[in-house]
């Protein structure tokens, strides 16, 4: 079955298992032993490597690139889910390396979702209900827990572990082989054990041109927050009071007061 207009040649190697009721788009390529379940959909110019296997329900957007060995949409490793109908989607321009694993939702949200653009480097996991904003890129052996956020252009250094239900704020970095078990403001750099703020991510924003007079109230707002002799409910009372007019300082604030699960 085609979406939209009439394919170029789909490539499908002999060995690869393919169900009648996956949807393809054009110029689709599969290889060897890959197994295709019901329900698929697969946008156009997507190219999946050798030994993957592309579970019920799953849905991938267009000039995504699936290397080997990878288990995408299958079921959550979460004792509650009994069999019920999820999904799983992942947006365009993806990569995924070799021996990913990207668990479907369960009742509880319905579904896992990949944003555009993103990197998932070889042997990453993510897990049910979790959602990963645009451009993010989550380095080899990364592992999020069920009903984890992770805001756009999120960047976690190798063998970061995160914890079920953390939410991790737009243009943060965690730094490689950490642990992250509360909330992670946006704009930041994030190490140590236990984790803790460890400066703007001031490269990062500098790429994505944030202006120095923006990285430099982000900046006056954290130190506020994380360096001050104020407590934290004071010390946000003072940024609203100071710098609340500044539409970063609006997504810091209000990522902070929404956490539950305290920040970092």
């Amino acid at each position: 079955m085609w979406i939209g207009q009439e394919p170029e040649p789909i490539s499908i190697h002999p060995t690869a298992i393919i169900s009648p009721k996956a949807e393809f788009g054009q110029n689709v390529s599969i290889g060897a032993y890959t197994i295709i379940e019901d329900n698929v959909k697969i946008g156009d110019e997507t190219k999946i490597g050798n030994h993957n296997t592309i579970c019920n329900g799953t849905s991938i957007g267009s000039n995504c690139k699936i290397f080997h060995n990878t288990s995408i949409g299958e079921a959550p490793q979460d004792l509650k889910y009994d069999g019920e109908e999820t999904l799983t989607f992942i947006g365009d321009n993806v990569k995924i390396r070799e021996s990913v694993t990207i668990n479907k939702g369960t009742n509880a949200f319905g579904k896992t979702i990949i944003g555009n653009n993103v990197l998932l480097m070889a042997y990453a996991h993510i897990g049910h209900d979790c959602i990963v904003g645009d451009n993010t890129i989550m380095a080899n052996l990364c592992t999020l827990g069920g009903h984890v956020e992770l805001g756009e252009w999120v960047n976690l250094g190798g063998g970061v572990m995160v914890h079920q239900f953390v939410k991790i704020g737009s243009q943060s970095l965690i730094g490689g082989g950490f642990r992250v078990v509360q909330d992670v403001p946006p704009f930041i750099i994030s190490a140590g054990e236990p984790l803790r703020f460890s400066g703007i991510n001031k490269i990062g924003l500098e790429r994505r041109g944030f202006s120095k007079e923006s990285r430099n109230l982000i900046k006056k707002a954290y130190r506020t927050y994380f360096m001050s002799k104020l407590n934290r409910g004071d010390a946000i009372n003072k940024i609203k009071s100071e710098l609340s007019k500044f539409e970063e300082i609006q997504k810091i604030i209000t990522f902070i007061e929404n956490s539950e699960r305290g920040i970092i």
